[in-house]
């Protein structure tokens, strides 16, 4: 089996490519429409033999030293480093993120989790408990009771990726279960998933056994339904939709597999009363990333921003002026700021929203037509206001860039409208007073708040509240997410 991109790449299987059960279907180029390669349809016996493989490695590397582990995912880090230039292409192709996107925060991110999780893979396991003296029971003899919590990893790890950072997300997931001990299956989306096959191929160079680390894909549910329900799977780990994850747990329920679900947001950007002009210039600059940052695709973004009254039209004209100061247009031209959406489905679901926040009598201050550019899967940055809070705009997650700008008279009002969605995954709050900044993150049921600022933090536990999501990954605690705890006890 060749990974020619036009002839297709097969499924990475045991070390080895695998022709898919099912042929092959097209991964297009966002930008220009065309064929980017052809991506590998699995049939359910090609998801059988990846988990099978899965299993039969995993006893030998979740008995490997932590010591090798390590090197592996340093060779892992380092090849990636040196192949980045042939990545890179790739990874901007079938994304269509723009060149600055790219070269940034799509391989350099993989390269950094995996150097982090060869870090990880030497980190204490063991947690020792204080004896403590026990009295005899009809159970067991009385006396000084020894203890410890020790990490053990749990299996084979289902990890199902979303289309926006493919190669990153991926790296974000495989990086601590390896590190654990795990192995895995990879169900890359089905939009953009050549790169994720270029990876297996890296990992066997680094050293990782055959079977370790598997890719199988298709563009039909059916792929990642079989893969989730297989009964050699112990946890699914995805990246994607609330709808979609809903299902995930829904069928992995049924045999308790483990789940990590890091689902959909709607996050609001708060912005106080007392927001000085510096304040309002970083909360500007952070709302208006939901525009120039991968055109919106991103669960963290801010697309929602709640003004104080006093400060509400200064903001809209500030946004105003950000969205309209960008260019849009071919992503590998570097002046571009704004490429295109993955696909035209998701280009007409952005647009349906906009088209229904007019029906609902909310304004567009800006964007809302489809940019005169072809081919290419387009949409302008879009401004909604003089929306009211229970309109689907602002509401439901867009996943495009749009932001809709609602204002509020003091914080109990500000509360309410914040965490009066199904999400809870990253909000925002801007004030002049950092302690009132954190006294409000308290009040909102958010798994992540930036305070005056929409940068991240890497060894921070990062997961949702609410709809967005169960669990948490994230330095330290992603080595805790792909793995169980043991208690052992002993007699002093």
């Amino acid at each position: 089996m060749t990974t020619d991109r036009q002839s297709g790449y097969g499924h990475w299987i045991d070390g080895a490519w695998r022709a898919p059960g099912q042929g092959h279907y097209p991964v297009l180029n966002p930008a220009t429409e065309e064929t980017v390669g052809h991506a590998p349809e699995a049939a359910e016996a090609d998801v059988d033999a990846a988990v099978r493989a899965a299993r039969a490695a995993y006893d030998g590397w979740s008995r490997t030293a932590p010591r090798e582990r390590a090197a592996v995912l340093d060779r892992v880090a380092a090849l990636l480093a040196e192949r980045s230039a042939d990545l890179v292409p790739l990874l901007q192709a079938e994304t269509g993120a723009t060149l600055r996107v790219t070269s940034a925060l799509q391989v350099p991110p993989a390269v950094d989790r995996f150097r982090r999780y060869a870090r990880g893979a030497v980190e204490p396991v063991t947690l020792p408990l204080a004896p403590l003296p026990v009295a005899a029971t009809p159970l067991a003899p009385g006396g000084l009771i020894g203890a410890a919590a020790v990490r053990r990893p749990l299996g084979v790890i289902a990890c199902i990726t979303s289309y926006n950072f493919p190669l990153a997300n991926l790296a974000g997931k495989v990086a601590p279960a390896l590190a654990m001990g795990n192995t895995v299956v990879a169900k890359p989306a089905p939009q953009d998933p050549l790169c994720c096959f270029e990876l297996g191929p890296l990992l066997k160079e680094a050293g990782l056994p055959d079977g370790a680390f598997n890719v199988v894909t298709g563009s039909r549910p059916v792929v990642g339904e079989a893969l989730v329900a297989h009964p050699g799977v112990d946890m699914v780990s995805f990246t994607g939709s609330t709808t979609v994850g809903k299902k995930i747990a829904e069928s992995a329920g049924r045999s308790m597999k483990r789940t990590l679900m890091e689902l959909g947001g709607k996050g609001a950007a708060i912005v106080l009363g007392d927001a000085d002009e510096r304040v309002i210039a970083s909360a500007v600059g952070a709302v208006g990333s939901t525009f120039s940052f991968h055109s919106g695709q991103i669960c963290t973004a801010p697309t929602r921003v709640l003004v104080h009254r006093s400060l509400y039209e200064k903001v809209i004209a500030a946004l105003t002026h950000y969205a309209e100061s960008l260019k849009i247009g071919d992503p590998v031209d570097n002046s571009t700021v704004v490429g295109p959406l993955i696909s035209a489905a998701q280009r007409d679901r952005v647009e349906a929203h906009l088209a229904g926040a007019r029906e609902q009598g909310a304004r567009i201050v800006t964007g809302g037509e489809r940019p005169a550019l072809k081919p290419g899967f387009y949409a302008a940055p879009a401004l909604v206001a003089d929306a009211d809070p229970a309109m689907t705009i602002a509401r439901e997650e867009v996943f495009g860039p749009v932001v809709v700008a609602l204002p509020f008279d003091d914080e109990d009002e500000a509360v309410r409208i914040a965490n009066g969605t199904a999400y809870g995954l990253h909000d925002y709050v801007f004030s002049a007073d950092a302690g009132r900044a954190w006294s409000l993150a308290a009040r909102l049921r958010s798994g992540n708040v930036g305070v005056n600022t929409a940068q991240r933090h890497p060894e921070t536990p990062f997961g949702g509240f609410k709809e967005s999501g169960v669990g948490r990954d994230g330095g330290s605690f992603g080595l805790h997410a792909y793995s169980e705890l043991q208690s052992v006890v002993w007699a002093s």
